[in-house]
C-alpha cells in the first residue's frame, strides 16, 4: 500500500499511466497474495484516486490492504475520508503461523509451527491508531483471520533474541475466516467470553491469554467508543463494566 500522495503531474494525457506501477514497486508478497485473494471480478487494481493509489476500488468503494501499521494510514484515511469516498482497510491476523529458516541461497534448513496463535483481539495494537474511526460513516474495517508462513535468515549483529534470525517476509497460506467492523458497536466481537460485571484489564488479559499492554490497548479502544465505561478505581486500577446500549450510533 503507498500511503504517499502521487503528484499530478504523473500522468501523461490525463491519464496516470503509472498507477498501476506505483503501489506495486515495493509491494510484499503477503500484500499482494492478500490483495489477489479479495479482488472480484470487476475490480480495479492500483487506482489512482485523488492523488493516492489505491489496491483495490469496487465500484465507488475504495479498498486498502494493510499487514501492519496503521498509524502510517491517518492522514491518506482522513484525506479520502473528507473528499467523500467511502473506504475499507482489510487487515491479517495470523492465527496460524509457521516459522521458516532459510539460508543465504533461499534454500529452506526447517519450518517449524509458531507456538504463538493470533486472535481477532490483537486488532487493538493496530487500532489504538485511530480506533475513533470506526465511528466515520464512510468508513469500515475488515479482518481476516489467516494462515501464514513467516520466512527468517540469519543476519550477524541483528536480532540478537533470535540469534541472529531475522524476519524477511510473510507469506499468505490461507484465508480461515473473516470479521466485519462496520461500526463502533462492532468492537464488541473483540470482547472475550466470561468477563465479570465488572473488570481490569488485568481479568481483560486472563481472559484473552494476552499481556496486559494488549489488554489495556483494547480497554483504550472500546472505552474511546463508548463500549465500555469506568465504573470504580482503587487506587490506580480501574474497574470497567460494558456499557448498556452500547456505543452511540450519533457518536462523531
Amino acid at each position: 500500500m503507498t500511503d504517499r500522495p502521487v503528484h499530478r503531474s504523473a500522468r501523461i494525457g490525463g491519464v496516470p499511466a503509472t498507477a498501476a506501477r506505483i503501489g506495486t514497486l515495493r509491494e510484499r508478497p503477503l500484500h499482494a497474495s492478500l490483495k489477489r485473494w479479495y479482488a472480484q471480478a470487476g475490480d480495479r487494481v492500483e487506482v489512482l484516486v485523488d492523488g493516492y493509489v489505491i489496491d483495490l476500488v469496487r465500484d465507488d468503494l475504495l479498498i486498502e490492504v494493510q499487514t501492519r501499521g496503521f498509524s502510517s494510514m491517518r492522514p491518506k484515511l482522513a484525506y479520502l475520508l473528507e473528499r467523500g469516498h467511502p473506504v475499507r482497510v482489510v487487515h491479517p491476523i495470523a492465527l496460524e503461523r509457521w516459522i521458516v529458516r532459510v539460508d543465504a541461497d533461499g534454500a529452506v534448513l526447517d519450518r517449524r509451527r509458531s507456538p504463538r496463535h493470533g486472535q481477532p483481539s490483537d486488532l487493538a495494537a493496530e487500532l489504538v491508531s485511530f480506533p475513533g474511526l470506526l465511528a466515520h460513516p464512510r468508513f469500515e474495517l475488515e479482518v481476516l483471520l489467516t494462515r501464514e508462513e513467516e520466512l527468517r535468515h540469519q543476519v550477524e549483529g541483528r536480532c540478537w533474541r533470535r540469534r541472529g534470525w531475522t524476519v524477511i517476509e510473510r507469506r499468505l497460506l490461507d484465508v480461515v475466516d473473516r470479521i466485519a467492523l462496520a461500526g463502533p458497536e462492532d468492537l464488541a466481537l473483540l470482547l472475550p467470553d466470561g468477563l465479570p460485571d465488572r473488570f481490569t484489564t488485568a481479568d481483560l488479559a486472563q481472559r484473552l491469554g494476552r499481556s496486559r499492554r494488549v489488554a489495556q490497548q483494547l480497554a483504550y479502544c472500546l472505552r474511546l467508543v463508548e463500549l465500555i465505561e469506568p465504573v470504580d478505581r482503587r487506587g490506580r486500577v480501574i474497574e470497567y463494566r460494558v456499557r448498556a446500549g452500547g456505543a452511540d450510533p450519533d457518536r462523531g
